[in-house]
């Protein structure tokens, strides 16, 4: 019973940062790479947008990014968050 609970606590402490977005305020360019469609100049688009006009307000403004469209966003949009 022990070793039951005690894989499930395991299970749960890294399960849950796994099932975390991907946060686009704050990622850096590996991390914002590891996303689907979003290559070097995307990621670099991200930031650059983020250092200009500050946080991202939603997960919509992304398609302000050159190259996000609104059927990419849809795509990914589970795995971001603000």
């Amino acid at each position: 019973m022990k070793a039951l609970f005690l894989t499930l606590c395991m299970l749960i402490f890294f399960a849950v940062p796994a099932m975390a977005g991907i946060n686009i305020n704050t990622a850096d360019l590996n991390t914002l790479q590891s996303i689907p469609g979003i290559g070097i100049a995307k990621a670099k688009a991200i930031i650059d947008y983020r250092s200009v006009n500050g946080n991202f307000q939603s997960i919509e403004d992304l398609t302000k990014i050159s190259g996000i469209s609104a059927k990419l966003l849809e795509q990914i949009r589970e795995m971001l968050e603000i």
